[in-house]
């Protein structure tokens, strides 16, 4: 009878963690009051001090669109290299772009530059252990991020969604992307998936390093103290204000990156336009969509159709967005493939570019990072990437969303139970 109630209560316990895991509510966002114009300083006070992030510059940002121009100029970087090259990855996977990146590395590292790489262990579990045996003999170092042991079951829902790579601390790429033959279609897919990255030069690469380190700290034990690693860079004048906002779980459930989101979609004037390729947003942040909509901010979303890779998290999706559609949200599904791009852009002000999907995951669950930055230049250029996805995309009626097939509605239903996880 003792060992029948034992395995009870394990069971029981082992039930409500699950349940828990699954349908623990996000956190409700509410601002006290309506932000200052987003072009402001007041505005960008207000950011930082909410987000935890500290007000830099950027000298540059530049948009690398899809995987030619992303991986061509971040092998360029790596191969240029002098003192230090820092790789945080939740997908680097064997493949031929994987190896050529092993190859950039491992070379580097035979010719005594600091090579450190962080990959996830859930986001790259097809690489064995041994796909880094040359870099490792060459004198570079990688870490596993939250490995599968049994001490880091409690953790497991966590990982480090972050795709970041550091050289030199002076140039930095972050965005959507991993390593991996997704980003330059193979044979067995459509086309390549489309997505972008960022390649920051100026006082804000400081904020990727420290990312960097965080999750380097959390796999390895280890404190960069080397002060190479965070070399001085004086801002100027003509730089981009903006932010690194690193988004680490809280036991209490915030995140700095949702703070984020939410208020700059309370701050927008004028234009909303969100690219992502897991649109689920939680209930403060439909809200927040609603309003903008309902106080004449024209409110745009693009986010993938069939070609989505994870099929639920599209049906979920879907089942979200009735309410939105009635407010006057355009909804827009991607029609050649996948894409994978992770970019909000408030009043052609503000870019934030980074690893985090518009999911409960992201904003709750992983380690993620996100760019912001307030230039019109930026804007600009992300707003032409976003008319030409437009362009690939069908836009989404109320009509035809009321009148979707019993099929989907019930498939959705079921996605709730998973949602949370995509």
């Amino acid at each position: 009878m003792a060992i029948e109630f034992v395995l009870a209560s394990l069971a029981a316990v082992s039930l409500a963690l699950l349940l828990l895991v699954l349908f623990e509510p996000s956190l409700g966002y509410h601002l006290t009051a309506q932000p200052p114009d987003p072009a402001s300083g007041e505005f960008r006070r207000i950011l930082a001090a909410n987000t935890g992030a500290r007000l830099q510059t950027a000298r540059t940002a530049e948009v690398l669109t899809d995987g030619a121009a992303f991986y061509g100029a971040e092998l360029e970087a790596i191969h240029a290299a002098a003192r230090s090259v820092h790789v945080e990855a939740f997908i680097l996977h064997p493949s031929a772009i994987g190896d050529r990146f092993l190859e950039a590395l491992t070379e580097r590292a035979q010719a005594g530059v600091a090579v450190r790489v962080v990959v996830d262990a859930i986001g790259s579990f097809p690489t064995p252990d041994a796909y880094f045996a040359r870099l490792r003999a060459a004198g570079g170092r990688v870490a596993w991020y939250q490995p599968i042991r049994w001490y880091t079951l409690k953790r497991f829902n966590n990982r480090t969604h972050r795709e970041i790579i550091v050289v030199d601390g002076t140039t930095g790429f972050v965005g959507g992307a991993g390593i991996g033959s997704h980003w330059l279609g193979p044979k067995h897919r459509r086309q390549a998936w489309r997505d972008t990255m960022l390649r920051v030069t100026g006082p804000l690469v400081a904020g990727l390093q420290t990312a960097f380190a965080e999750n380097w700290l959390e796999s390895t034990g280890e404190i960069l103290a080397d002060s190479a690693i965070f070399p001085a860079i004086d801002g100027d004048a003509a730089d981009a204000p903006g932010l690194v906002v690193i988004g680490t779980p809280s036991p209490a459930r915030s995140s700095p990156v949702r703070v984020l989101f939410q208020i700059l979609l309370a701050g927008a004037r004028d234009s909303i336009d969100i690219n992502s390729p897991y649109f689920l947003p939680d209930p403060s942040a439909r809200s927040e969509l609603i309003a903008a909509a309902g106080r004449g901010v024209r409110v745009r979303v693009i986010t993938p159709g069939r070609g989505n890779n994870h099929p639920i998290a599209r049906l979920a999706s879907r089942r979200r967005y009735g309410e939105l559609l009635k407010a006057g949200v355009e909804i827009h599904e991607y029609q050649p493939g996948m894409i994978h791009a992770k970019i909000l852009v408030v009043d052609g002000l503000w870019s934030v570019v980074g690893s985090t999907n518009f999911d409960s995951r992201s904003f709750d669950l992983n380690d993620e990072i996100n760019l912001a930055v307030s230039d019109r230049a930026l804007a600009a250029r992300l707003a032409v990437d976003f008319a030409r996805d437009l362009a690939l995309s069908r836009r989404v009626t109320y009509v035809e969303w009321e009148n979707r097939p019993l099929g989907e509605k019930a498939l959705a239903t079921l996605g709730v139970f998973l949602e949370r996880q995509e």
